[in-house]
């Protein structure tokens, strides 16, 4: 299949010689003594939003299991979104660091500077830095919700209220 052939095709013609290619893969792998297990197999189509309408949303047979396809998958800790604009990991990384730097704040006076800040490296910061490559060319938008972490680690550690916003406190990108 030639790239741009897929959105050629209609629905049910994709949606086969997607199934018929995932059992060839099934196949090859059963001969190499690997294992394709359909139950923790996902289906997700990529496409611009313009093009979104045009792809298949019945299920693709594999192995005479069916799978529905999906809105975002995850792999390594990366999530994908079909239109590949990387918003459904910004939207899990934002959510996991604001929960962790809310129970860092929740212990603040308790920990000397050091061990704030190593708690903020751990469990903040390692997750923005995580397979961050995978997020060049994302838009302004995700960006600022990303930078908005960075801003809120910063007033923690210098112990700033919101609504001072001194340039030494507060990064900007």
């Amino acid at each position: 299949m030639c790239p741009g052939e897929a959105l050629t095709l209609s629905p049910d013609m994709l949606q086969q010689r997607v199934s018929v290619c995932i059992d060839d893969v099934s196949q090859w792998m059963t001969f190499n003594r690997l294992q394709l297990h359909p139950a923790k197999t996902e289906i997700l189509w990529c496409a611009s939003t313009r093009r979104q309408h045009q792809l298949p949303t019945g299920p693709v047979c594999i192995s005479n299991t069916t799978v529905l396809p999906v809105t975002a998958v995850r792999d390594l800790g990366v999530y994908l979104n079909a239109d590949v604009s990387m918003a459904a990991h910004v939207t899990a990384t934002v959510r996991t660091c604001f929960a962790a730097l809310r129970q860092i704040r929740s212990v603040r006076r308790s920990l000397s500077r050091e061990a704030l800040l190593t708690l903020i490296r751990a469990l903040v910061v390692s997750k923005l830095e995580y397979c961050n490559s995978v997020l060049v060319g994302v838009s302004r938008t995700l960006q600022r919700r990303l930078q908005s972490l960075f801003n809120a680690a910063a007033l923690l550690v210098f112990s700033a209220r919101r609504s001072e916003r001194h340039s030494s406190v507060i990064f900007t990108g």
